[in-house]
């Protein structure tokens, strides 16, 4: 037998008294309120289908509000670690770590979002939290954000395989972006801070993670998938 979850508790016991008090108030008093109660129960355990959707529209929910209160720390790019249209009329933002090999299948899939979306923004923040390696190689991706190389660091990164130092030193090398300036470290580190608590936060628990709009999204998803997301950002 499945355990409820805490989240699906009070998901159901929100339906249920929401539920309860629409249909008392709907019958004007004429009934006991514990009768209505009693029926608004029985119909949620007879139809237990109505809960994925209900807690759905609560996290999307909750998360909106989150986002609304982050907006700045989640859309406003790391120099130019964007992609697509600088004055796009929704913005995707991704956030992924370098080890991750699901971001590393989102990466042809994001250029045919771009390619298809001639007002869509996208914004990369890091979010090393697989490895020590994630973390170095972050910093380095962040250097380059800040030296406009981006995008040429991001791919050939990706390009090259496993994260190491060999493969991270291979791609700043092909990006021409310089990672010796010991005095980005703090710069880097602050930035990854701020993406970790700003993921926390948001209920991320892994990469890849997205924002738009106002819904949180995660994992690999379909392109259609990550366009009917940016079409309801988009629809408001």
């Amino acid at each position: 037998m499945s355990k409820l979850t805490f989240p699906a508790i009070a998901v159901a016991g929100a339906v249920i008294g929401g539920l309860a008090v629409w249909a008392f108030d709907r019958q004007g008093g004429g009934v006991e309120r514990t009768q209505v109660e009693s029926i608004v129960h029985d119909y949620v355990l007879a139809h237990p289908e109505i809960l994925p959707e209900a807690m759905e529209k609560l996290r999307d929910r909750e998360s909106g509000k989150t986002v609304t209160a982050n907006r700045d720390a989640i859309v406003t790019p790391f120099g130019n670690a964007w992609a697509g249209n600088p004055k796009g009329d929704v913005t995707l933002v991704e956030y992924f770590d370098y080890n991750c090999g699901y971001c590393r299948a989102s990466l042809p899939m994001i250029a045919k979002l771009i390619a298809a979306d001639p007002k869509i923004r996208v914004v990369f923040r890091e979010l090393p939290i697989l490895s020590a390696e994630s973390r170095i190689a972050a910093r380095a991706s962040l250097a380059a954000a800040q030296q406009g190389k981006f995008a040429t660091f991001h791919d050939a990164l990706y390009a090259g395989g496993p994260v190491s130092d060999v493969s991270i030193a291979a791609a700043a090398s092909k990006a021409g972006v310089d990672t010796t300036q010991a005095s980005f470290t703090k710069t880097a580190d602050a930035e990854i801070a701020k993406n970790m608590e700003t993921a926390a936060k948001l209920g991320m628990t892994g990469t890849p993670s997205w924002v738009v709009g106002d819904r949180v999204l995660s994992g690999a998803l379909p392109l259609e998938d990550l366009q009917k997301a940016v079409a309801a950002a988009r629809a408001g």
